[in-house]
């Protein structure tokens, strides 16, 4: 009985930690998509624009400053922009297949 008890915490905890590595693996893959979307249409709109155009790097993990008011803002924007642009490529995928 005790065995089992063992066996069901280590099947819990090994549950939690994939859950856990998966949750992390898709934050950075929609982190990467949103990121190269947001600095494709960056580039294309700051080049018509003749503005200055940001780094990569800026657009993927947000401006250098340390003082910059929200850090978080730009990685979150990515993932929501990630998520989107992924389920509209699906759809029009699905849709595309059904003609």
């Amino acid at each position: 009985m005790n065995q089992i008890s063992e066996t069901n915490k280590l099947k819990a905890k090994y549950s939690k930690m994939s859950e856990f590595i998966g949750f992390v693996v898709i934050e950075i893959l929609f982190n990467f998509i949103g990121a190269v979307i947001r600095w494709l249409f960056g580039n294309i709109w700051r080049t018509i624009k003749n503005k200055r155009k940001f780094k990569f790097s800026e657009y993927l993990n947000g401006p250098k400053n340390p003082d910059h008011f929200d850090n978080q803002a730009h990685e979150t924007n990515n993932v929501i922009i990630g998520v989107i642009s992924t389920i509209v490529i699906i759809f029009v995928v699905v849709l595309v297949k059904r003609l």
